[in-house]
Protein backbone atom coordinates (compact mmCIF):
# COMPACT_ATOMS: atom_id res chain seq x y z
CA UNK A 1 0.00 0.00 0.00
CA UNK A 2 2.91 2.42 0.81
CA UNK A 3 4.81 1.87 -2.42
CA UNK A 4 1.19 2.10 -3.99
CA UNK A 5 0.84 5.91 -2.25
CA UNK A 6 4.74 6.74 -3.43
CA UNK A 7 3.76 5.71 -7.18
CA UNK A 8 0.89 8.05 -6.98
CA UNK A 9 2.52 11.39 -5.56
CA UNK A 10 5.44 10.51 -8.06
CA UNK A 11 3.09 10.51 -10.86
CA UNK A 12 1.46 14.25 -9.85
CA UNK A 13 5.43 15.64 -9.39
CA UNK A 14 6.19 14.19 -12.75
CA UNK A 15 3.06 15.71 -14.15
CA UNK A 16 3.11 19.40 -15.05
CA UNK A 17 1.61 21.59 -17.99
CA UNK A 18 3.49 20.73 -20.90
CA UNK A 19 3.97 23.32 -23.18
CA UNK A 20 5.72 21.50 -26.33
CA UNK A 21 6.03 18.00 -26.65
CA UNK A 22 8.47 15.55 -28.95
CA UNK A 23 6.63 15.44 -32.17
CA UNK A 24 8.19 12.64 -33.08
CA UNK A 25 7.36 10.08 -30.34
CA UNK A 26 3.51 9.15 -30.31
CA UNK A 27 1.48 7.43 -28.09
CA UNK A 28 0.80 3.70 -28.86
CA UNK A 29 -3.02 3.24 -29.24
CA UNK A 30 -3.41 1.02 -26.00
CA UNK A 31 -1.91 3.45 -23.74
CA UNK A 32 -4.15 6.08 -25.00
CA UNK A 33 -7.50 4.04 -24.93
CA UNK A 34 -5.86 3.34 -21.21
CA UNK A 35 -6.13 7.16 -20.45
CA UNK A 36 -9.74 7.54 -22.55
CA UNK A 37 -11.45 5.18 -20.45
CA UNK A 38 -10.22 6.82 -17.39
CA UNK A 39 -12.57 9.51 -18.66
CA UNK A 40 -15.22 7.69 -19.28
CA UNK A 41 -15.01 5.95 -15.83
CA UNK A 42 -14.81 9.60 -14.39
CA UNK A 43 -17.73 10.78 -11.77
CA UNK A 44 -20.26 13.49 -13.31
CA UNK A 45 -22.96 14.99 -11.02
CA UNK A 46 -26.28 12.35 -10.74
CA UNK A 47 -23.94 10.40 -13.67
CA UNK A 48 -25.31 11.97 -16.37
CA UNK A 49 -21.61 12.34 -18.36
CA UNK A 50 -22.56 15.57 -19.76
CA UNK A 51 -19.26 15.29 -21.93
CA UNK A 52 -18.00 14.20 -25.37
CA UNK A 53 -14.26 13.59 -26.15
CA UNK A 54 -12.99 14.13 -29.54
CA UNK A 55 -9.42 13.25 -30.47
CA UNK A 56 -8.18 15.52 -33.23
CA UNK A 57 -5.35 13.73 -35.15
CA UNK A 58 -6.26 15.76 -38.65
CA UNK A 59 -3.04 18.16 -39.04
CA UNK A 60 -5.53 20.40 -41.30
CA UNK A 61 -8.08 20.60 -38.39
CA UNK A 62 -5.84 21.32 -35.92
CA UNK A 63 -4.06 24.00 -38.75
CA UNK A 64 -7.65 25.30 -38.85
CA UNK A 65 -7.89 25.63 -34.92
CA UNK A 66 -4.65 26.90 -34.42
CA UNK A 67 -5.39 31.01 -35.05
CA UNK A 68 -8.05 30.68 -32.26
CA UNK A 69 -6.23 28.45 -29.56
CA UNK A 70 -3.76 30.68 -28.68
CA UNK A 71 -3.09 28.39 -25.24
CA UNK A 72 -1.51 25.84 -27.34
CA UNK A 73 0.60 27.89 -30.21
CA UNK A 74 2.88 25.18 -29.35
CA UNK A 75 0.96 22.13 -28.09
CA UNK A 76 -1.07 21.32 -31.29
CA UNK A 77 1.42 21.24 -33.67
CA UNK A 78 3.48 18.83 -31.21
CA UNK A 79 1.04 16.62 -29.50
CA UNK A 80 0.60 13.34 -29.88
CA UNK A 81 -3.23 13.58 -29.52
CA UNK A 82 -5.18 16.16 -29.03
CA UNK A 83 -8.75 16.23 -27.01
CA UNK A 84 -10.99 18.91 -27.30
CA UNK A 85 -13.67 18.16 -24.16
CA UNK A 86 -16.89 19.43 -25.01
CA UNK A 87 -19.92 19.87 -22.61
CA UNK A 88 -23.31 19.25 -23.39
CA UNK A 89 -25.36 22.33 -23.62
CA UNK A 90 -29.07 23.31 -21.41
CA UNK A 91 -30.92 21.64 -24.16
CA UNK A 92 -29.63 18.38 -23.17
CA UNK A 93 -29.21 18.88 -19.27
CA UNK A 94 -32.98 19.79 -18.17
CA UNK A 95 -34.47 16.89 -16.49
CA UNK A 96 -37.09 16.30 -19.65
CA UNK A 97 -34.55 16.06 -22.14
CA UNK A 98 -33.87 13.23 -24.99
CA UNK A 99 -30.71 12.88 -23.01
CA UNK A 100 -31.59 12.39 -19.52
CA UNK A 101 -34.33 9.99 -20.41
CA UNK A 102 -31.99 8.30 -22.01
CA UNK A 103 -29.73 8.28 -19.39
CA UNK A 104 -31.81 7.23 -16.92
CA UNK A 105 -34.22 4.20 -19.17
CA UNK A 106 -31.39 2.72 -21.06
CA UNK A 107 -28.17 3.59 -19.46
CA UNK A 108 -29.15 3.16 -15.98
CA UNK A 109 -31.74 1.21 -16.45
CA UNK A 110 -34.08 2.40 -13.59
CA UNK A 111 -37.43 1.45 -13.85
CA UNK A 112 -40.31 3.73 -14.66
CA UNK A 113 -41.12 4.31 -10.74
CA UNK A 114 -37.24 5.05 -10.05
CA UNK A 115 -36.94 6.80 -12.98
CA UNK A 116 -40.00 9.63 -12.20
CA UNK A 117 -38.63 10.04 -9.01
CA UNK A 118 -34.74 10.58 -10.25
CA UNK A 119 -36.35 13.06 -12.65
CA UNK A 120 -38.18 15.05 -10.15
CA UNK A 121 -34.94 15.49 -7.91
CA UNK A 122 -33.20 16.17 -10.38
CA UNK A 123 -35.60 18.65 -11.71
CA UNK A 124 -35.29 20.22 -8.27
CA UNK A 125 -32.00 20.19 -7.75
CA UNK A 126 -31.60 22.61 -11.25
CA UNK A 127 -34.42 24.84 -10.38
CA UNK A 128 -34.03 24.81 -6.71
CA UNK A 129 -30.76 23.82 -5.25
CA UNK A 130 -28.31 25.25 -7.63
CA UNK A 131 -30.99 28.01 -9.49
CA UNK A 132 -29.12 26.76 -12.82
CA UNK A 133 -32.56 26.91 -15.18
CA UNK A 134 -32.70 30.75 -15.83
CA UNK A 135 -29.37 31.07 -17.34
CA UNK A 136 -28.43 28.79 -20.34
CA UNK A 137 -24.47 29.83 -20.31
CA UNK A 138 -24.58 29.58 -16.07
CA UNK A 139 -26.20 25.67 -16.80
CA UNK A 140 -23.48 25.13 -19.98
CA UNK A 141 -20.40 26.25 -17.23
CA UNK A 142 -22.16 23.53 -14.63
CA UNK A 143 -21.87 20.65 -16.79
CA UNK A 144 -18.74 22.03 -18.54
CA UNK A 145 -17.78 21.57 -14.08
CA UNK A 146 -18.05 17.79 -14.21
CA UNK A 147 -15.87 17.68 -17.42
CA UNK A 148 -13.07 19.03 -15.33
CA UNK A 149 -13.24 15.88 -13.33
CA UNK A 150 -12.49 13.79 -16.35
CA UNK A 151 -10.00 15.78 -17.68
CA UNK A 152 -8.27 15.37 -13.92
CA UNK A 153 -8.11 11.92 -14.17
CA UNK A 154 -6.98 11.40 -17.74
CA UNK A 155 -3.78 13.65 -16.92
CA UNK A 156 -3.49 11.65 -13.90
CA UNK A 157 -3.62 8.61 -15.72
CA UNK A 158 -1.31 9.83 -18.44
CA UNK A 159 1.28 10.34 -15.79
CA UNK A 160 1.41 7.60 -13.99
CA UNK A 161 2.57 5.83 -17.31
CA UNK A 162 4.56 8.48 -17.96
CA UNK A 163 2.90 10.34 -20.76
CA UNK A 164 2.44 14.07 -20.15
CA UNK A 165 -0.32 16.50 -20.95
CA UNK A 166 -1.31 20.10 -20.70
CA UNK A 167 -4.93 21.37 -19.83
CA UNK A 168 -6.00 23.92 -22.19
CA UNK A 169 -8.44 27.21 -21.88
CA UNK A 170 -6.48 29.59 -23.91
CA UNK A 171 -8.62 29.87 -27.00
CA UNK A 172 -11.57 31.91 -28.43
CA UNK A 173 -14.53 29.47 -27.80
CA UNK A 174 -17.02 30.92 -30.43
CA UNK A 175 -14.35 31.11 -33.31
CA UNK A 176 -13.17 27.10 -32.29
CA UNK A 177 -16.44 26.05 -32.07
CA UNK A 178 -17.11 27.66 -35.47
CA UNK A 179 -14.21 25.88 -37.07
CA UNK A 180 -15.71 22.21 -35.43
CA UNK A 181 -18.53 22.58 -37.05
CA UNK A 182 -17.79 23.77 -40.41
CA UNK A 183 -15.38 20.68 -40.46
CA UNK A 184 -18.91 19.04 -39.34
CA UNK A 185 -17.39 17.72 -35.75
CA UNK A 186 -19.68 19.52 -33.24
CA UNK A 187 -23.33 18.59 -34.21
CA UNK A 188 -26.12 18.59 -31.54
CA UNK A 189 -26.40 19.93 -28.22
CA UNK A 190 -22.59 20.53 -27.50
CA UNK A 191 -19.94 23.38 -26.89
CA UNK A 192 -16.50 23.41 -25.95
CA UNK A 193 -15.56 23.52 -22.43
CA UNK A 194 -11.92 22.66 -22.84
CA UNK A 195 -9.02 20.97 -24.30
CA UNK A 196 -6.03 18.87 -23.62
CA UNK A 197 -2.70 18.06 -25.29
CA UNK A 198 -1.28 14.54 -24.31
CA UNK A 199 2.59 13.44 -25.69
CA UNK A 200 6.11 13.49 -24.32
CA UNK A 201 7.90 16.30 -23.13
CA UNK A 202 10.90 17.71 -25.33
CA UNK A 203 12.62 18.87 -22.07
CA UNK A 204 12.21 19.05 -18.31
CA UNK A 205 10.36 21.40 -16.65
CA UNK A 206 11.23 23.92 -13.65
CA UNK A 207 10.68 22.59 -10.05
CA UNK A 208 7.11 21.81 -9.05
CA UNK A 209 5.41 25.07 -7.21
CA UNK A 210 3.01 24.63 -4.91
CA UNK A 211 1.20 26.41 -1.79
CA UNK A 212 2.05 24.27 1.69
CA UNK A 213 -0.73 21.91 2.88
CA UNK A 214 -1.27 24.44 5.74
CA UNK A 215 -1.88 26.99 3.65
CA UNK A 216 -5.09 25.05 1.59
CA UNK A 217 -6.03 22.62 4.26
CA UNK A 218 -8.34 23.87 7.07
CA UNK A 219 -9.89 21.04 9.34
CA UNK A 220 -13.52 21.37 11.40
CA UNK A 221 -13.12 18.60 13.86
Amino acid sequence: MEARKQQIIEAFQFRHACKEFDSSKKISDADFQFILETGRLSPSSFGFEPWKFVVVQNPAVREKLLPFTWGASKQLPTASHFVVILSRTKADMVADSDYIQNMLTNVKQFPEEIRAHFTNIYHKFLEVDFDLLGNERVMFEWAARQTYIALGNMMTAAAQIGIDSCPIEGFDKAKAEQVLREEGILQGNFGISCMAAFGYRVSEPRPKTRQSLEQVVQWVN
